[in-house]
């Protein structure tokens, strides 16, 4: 078995993880990378082998930095099945349409107004054919072996995280190999905590949170003051939320909030049609995560969803304090691009964020301190009040990773830290090195790996070169 590294390698999106069995292909995920436009790029770039030579994919969970590059492959020529789960199937028939439709969106305003050096600019996939990969989607159930071909087998467990998501390990004869996902927490407000891992002779683990704990402070009270002071001042709060997993977080918090009088009675608006139909997803999958079939119906109670783009624009014009949840969380498109080019001048406003900002986004570059961000080719300057909840993120932070990889019933052969930018995948490395005294690497993008008996010599040292392409 060769294991390649085609994404989330120096940055937490992009992710693809290449096994080779024999003449066999298998991609675990198959995300579009996102952030810094030399990232970007790698979307348009030729990938290293055909796309029609891929017997098949295997999903960890639906965000579209895990799944979005599957109609770009089919283009190019993959006709596999993709196996996932029943909720990860389901999140991507809302995600891969809508990644194509504001892909086309955003292709049609730069040949609009000339900011494409492409003429004419094109998306790198359509809505429709997001929605035509669809066919291909085969669903697997937890904790079942399932056979992709003869002589491999793999299980799903679940990861917390968001709806679906799963951890998965692979076994053949010589071998085995555990991906983590990306994993959730164990105190997650309304996923459950991911399951013990199986052990593996290697260990892929991502990394987003490798640096750093998730502060302590009371994510509730953390959020009803930021909502009462940018009140009292006679502000907007405009929360840029991941469609999937943070905007339902973030309902069911100002819900628990507005129930015990901790925040005024003040709107709170969904603009994400997305967001709200991946809310009524809670209700049909109920085992996967902490609230009550009332606190699911209770998001669209308190909740007025926004669905019409004219309904959106009214928005903008809002004169009374009010809560906005919009996609996308980092800012990099969307419907809330327009609230923030609207209320982030206002210094009454708050930009509101609640997970993870990659390197190169709006988002990061907010929370540094930017004092304009670039909208629809205007510079739009930031003099509302920026903040960040990073205890409501869905991803595991660095003790969090290191007690789910510790729990593993034997020491693994290696682990592979991918998922993070550099400075937290090599912090995960070193803690992983000290506390457990496991062989640990960080892989570089497209490098490869020979994994099974054969590479399992001498000190446990796998069997590594680079690939010259």
């Amino acid at each position: 078995m060769r294991l390649e590294f085609l994404g989330a390698t120096g940055t937490v999106t992009g992710s693809k993880y290449l096994l080779e069995q024999g003449t066999r292909r298998l991609l675990v995920d198959c995300g579009l990378f996102q952030g810094l436009k030399q990232l970007r790029l790698r979307n348009w770039e030729a990938l290293p082998l055909a796309a029609d030579s891929i017997d098949a994919i295997v999903l960890t969970h639906a965000h579209i930095d895990h799944s979005g590059f599957i109609p770009r492959l089919a283009l190019l020529g993959f006709r596999g099945p993709v196996y996932c789960t029943e909720a990860t199937f389901e999140l991507c028939q809302l995600l891969l349409p809508d990644s194509g439709h504001l892909q086309e969106e955003e292709a049609a305003f730069a040949n609009r107004h000339g900011h494409s050096k492409h003429k004419p600019a094109l998306p790198l996939y359509t809505a429709e054919q997001g929605r035509a990969v669809l066919k291909q989607f085969k669903r697997l159930p937890f904790d079942e072996e399932f056979s992709p071909w003869p002589g491999l087998a793999l299980r799903y467990r679940r990861a917390g995280h968001i709806l679906g998501a799963a951890s998965v390990r692979f076994e053949w004869a010589g071998g085995s190999i555990l991906f983590s996902g990306d994993l959730g927490r164990d105190d997650d407000l309304v996923m459950r905590a991911p399951a013990a891992p199986d052990a593996a002779d290697q260990v892929v683990i991502e990394s987003t949170y490798g640096d750093r704990r998730h502060r302590d402070a009371d994510a509730l009270s953390s959020l009803a003051e930021v909502v009462n002071r940018t009140a009292a001042r006679g502000g907007m709060v405009v929360i840029p939320a991941f469609a999937v997993g943070r905007a339902q977080t973030l309902l069911h918090c100002l819900h628990l909030l507005k129930q015990a009088r901790r925040i005024p009675d003040l709107p709170v608006f969904l603009n994400s049609p997305m967001a709200a139909d991946a809310t009524a997803l809670y209700c049909r999958h109920p085992d996967e995560h902490r609230l009550s079939a009332d606190d699911c119906t209770a998001f669209g109670r308190d909740v007025t969803i926004v669905n019409s783009v004219e309904a959106s624009k009214q928005l903008n014009g809002l004169s009374f304090p009010s809560v906005i949840v919009s996609a996308s969380g980092m800012a990099t498109g969307g419907r809330v691009l327009h609230h923030l080019r609207a209320y982030a001048p206002d210094p009454r406003n708050t930009i509101l964020f609640a997970g993870y900002q990659a390197a190169g986004t709006r988002g990061a570059a907010m929370l540094a301190g930017a004092e304009t961000i670039k909208i629809f080719g205007e510079h739009v300057p930031v003099r509302a009040e920026v903040a960040n909840l990073d205890m409501l993120s869905a991803h595991a932070d660095r003790e969090q990773l290191l007690a789910w990889i510790g729990a593993l019933a034997r020491a693994p052969q290696q682990v592979f830290v991918t998922h993070g930018e550099p400075s937290a995948a090599d912090s995960l490395r070193q803690a992983v090195e000290e506390r457990l005294h496991w062989p640990c690497q960080v892989p570089e993008y497209r490098s490869s790996h020979e994994l099974g008996a054969a590479a399992a010599g001498a000190d446990t040292t796998l069997a590594t070169r680079s690939l010259e392409r």
